[in-house]
């Protein structure tokens, strides 16, 4: 009995200890890991400096424009720099930044970023208080205020304009309003300098956001607005007059800057806007071009099809958004036509895959799965272009059209990598993308739709998994529009975006966004085939003026532009294109990956230029676990290593009671 004791105490200890036993040199090859902040230590430094956000929303139209303020005031008694990392909408295009203190309010210049930062470096070393804003990702931004003196309320305006598309009728804005956790694999002293966000500290799971927020969103429709929702938080809304509606955050929703704010309606009789929009610029005349497509196709005339369902089980899944993957791929598996084939690669620190062959979609290989996910928990890292690199390696049929499907919550910093392989694989199949959670990285839900020419999903909430599937069948079940072409007949047309409009499967318009010269006069023509129809819509812009309401389509074309040239097309950070982007943002003001806004306050207020520098901690987004934030996670073992574990130590025990036997037999 000693024996089998000293067996249970040794592999006990080996068991519990060893995980931890790759950590002895972590401190020369940390990674970009994320980590929880430490509460207490010197209690005359404010470590929460960004009491408060609010945003304010005007939507006319199909165009958002946005003003967020964030409010700092430093509560301690020791002068303090505060940086704080928080996102925006992928498709937000920046334009303009003010900081206030006191009475001095200061407007911000857009500045080379390398520039920018030696401005801001500058102020802050001589005392002044500056401000500098930073583009991480495109839904990502760092704000870095310098010199924020004891009693100091600093006020910090930013402004963006996005572009409003519905589907099937429906009008959706989302306000970010936390950055999930990424994980990185990359050592800290390796990394490149637009990765450096990544280590942000975070609070503990259930702790509530240290800032408050609010929100407030004034819509113009034109036509009265209708089925006004919001599946994230509580609302009050207000109709002034027939054809606009108020929303605001309920006041209860203080503490709510832990999850995405998805704000939902239509407009009266399911319609749209479309048609055409001109803006006559001093220098540059800019238009946008919206067609509604046409009706869905029968589904007899779709070929066979298959789906490659790869789904993240990393520790950052765990519990409620991998509970929601659970609900979201039964419902889409059990959905599948007899004649459709799938697959399903799991992944985390490594890639499992169901089959080495995709399979027919028979009741047997539909349980098969089910099961197979089912079982899942979450743990370990997340690996996503391992696993990309598996699902497309899958050998395929001939005249069979592949799509695959990636469902996760997205939080990796390593996005360059995974849009980069989906680029390389546009061979006959198309990339859809679900997001998991309260506050996805819509960067790369989003980037991985558009560079496979697919479609991104995100799913919020367990109750709307059923529906986000349904949305799926129906979207991928039926291409309304394919071969899409457009001409411009009369129209002096350039720099259109997007040069090629990939195939459209979902309820809504074709949009384009240009420049013209000249007068607005001629005809635009969409063509294009609906299943086995021809298809064919034009527009005359007899009957169209330009109008200065339509000014945002400046910013509108230049974002689209920078999105092509920097967010899903080149890998982030990298230089291929930094000379025409840094152009972009200089001759139309806006924030990008190369340019960045800074404002300085020209008086010295800190004359010894002593103070503390404070990152502040960030909220775990709603239903997400602390397995996804803290480096040890990235040297842990996967799952599979404690099963090798638990193996070994039935077989040595196994051993240790055979030998027992014998020696008993022998003694008797």
């Amino acid at each position: 009995m000693r024996v089998i004791f000293r067996l249970i105490l040794s592999f006990t200890v080996l068991f519990t200890l060893f995980p931890y036993a790759g950590f002895a040199g972590q401190d020369s090859d940390k990674t970009l890991s994320p980590y929880f902040v430490v509460t207490g230590g010197d209690a005359s430094v404010d470590r929460f400096p960004l009491k408060k956000t609010k945003a304010d929303v005007r939507i006319s139209g199909i165009i958002a424009d946005v003003m967020v303020t964030q409010h700092y005031v430093n509560e301690g008694s020791q002068p303090i720099n505060a940086c704080y990392v928080f996102p925006a909408s992928t498709q937000a295009a920046v334009y303009g930044m003010k900081m206030k203190i006191g009475n001095q309010l200061i407007t911000a210049r857009i500045q080379e970023r390398k520039a920018a930062r030696q401005t801001f470096e500058k102020a802050k070393k001589e005392g002044k208080s500056a401000s500098l804003l930073d583009q991480e990702r495109p839904n990502v931004f760092t704000m870095s205020v310098a010199n924020i003196l004891p009693g100091d309320r600093v006020e910090i305006e930013l402004r963006y304009t996005e572009l409003l598309i519905p589907t099937a009728g429906i009008y959706e804005f989302v306000y970010p309003t936390v950055v999930g956790p990424r994980y990185s694999n990359t050592p800290e002293a390796a990394a490149p300098e637009s990765d450096k966000w990544v280590k942000s500290p975070y609070l503990k799971e259930g702790n509530k956001p240290t800032s408050a927020f609010n929100i407030a969103v004034d819509i113009t429709g034109g036509v009265p607005v209708e089925d006004i929702a919001c599946v994230t938080h509580k609302i009050r809304t207000v109709w002034p007059e027939r054809n606009t509606a108020s929303v605001t955050l309920d006041e209860s929703e203080a503490d709510s800057g832990n999850r995405d704010f998805i704000l939902k309606y239509r407009l009266t009789g399911k319609k749209i806007h479309s048609g055409l929009m001109l803006y006559r610029g001093e220098d540059e005349n800019f238009f946008l071009l919206m067609v509604q497509p046409p009706h869905h196709i029968r589904t007899s005339d779709i070929p066979a099809r298959e789906y490659i369902f790869v789904v993240d089980v990393s520790g950052s899944m765990y519990g409620f958004p991998l509970d929601i993957s659970k609900r979201l791929l039964q419902n889409l598996i059990s959905g599948l036509r007899p004649t459709d084939r799938f697959n399903v690669v799991l992944f985390s620190g490594r890639s499992v895959t169901m089959s080495p062959v995709s399979v027919s979609a028979s009741q047997e290989n539909i349980d098969q799965a089910i099961r197979l996910i089912d079982g899942q928990q979450g743990s370990g890292g997340t690996e996503l272009s391992e696993a990309l690199k598996t699902a497309v390696s899958i050998p395929r049929k001939a005249n069979v059209s592949r799509s695959v499907i990636l469902v996760t919550d997205g939080y990796i910093s390593a996005e360059k990598e995974a849009l980069r392989l989906i680029r390389q694989s546009l061979n006959n199949t198309n990339f859809f993308s679900f997001g998991i959670g309260s506050s996805v990285n819509r960067y790369l839900i989003e980037g991985i739709a558009h560079a496979g020419q697919g479609e991104p999903f995100v799913v919020t909430r367990q109750e709307g998994a059923a529906a986000a599937a349904e949305k799926f069948r129906n979207y991928i079940a039926s291409p309304l529009l394919t071969g899409i072409g457009v001409s411009f007949e009369g129209f002096q047309a350039y720099d259109v975006e997007p040069e090629k409009i990939p195939d459209m499967f979902a309820e809504r318009p074709v949009a384009l966004i240009g420049k013209w010269r000249g007068n607005p006069e001629g005809r635009i023509t969409i063509t294009g085939q609906n299943g086995n129809n021809s298809y064919s819509q034009s527009l005359d812009l007899a009957s169209t003026g330009p109008s200065d309401k339509n000014a945002a389509l400046r910013q509108l074309w230049a974002r689209k532009k920078l999105s092509f040239l920097s967010d899903f097309n080149t890998a982030y950070g990298e230089n291929g294109n930094k000379e025409e982007i840094v152009n972009l943002g200089m001759r139309y003001n806006l924030l990008t990956a190369h340019t960045s806004f800074v404002a300085v306050h020209e008086v010295v207020r800190n004359p010894e230029a002593q103070s503390r520098d404070i990152r502040q901690p960030l909220s775990l987004p709603a239903g997400v676990s602390e397995f996804a934030v803290g480096g040890g996670m990235l040297n842990a073992p996967e799952p599979e290593f404690y099963l090798l574990i638990l193996m070994a130590f039935l077989i040595v025990l196994s051993a240790a009671l055979k030998q027992m036997r014998r020696s008993a037999e022998n003694r008797s």
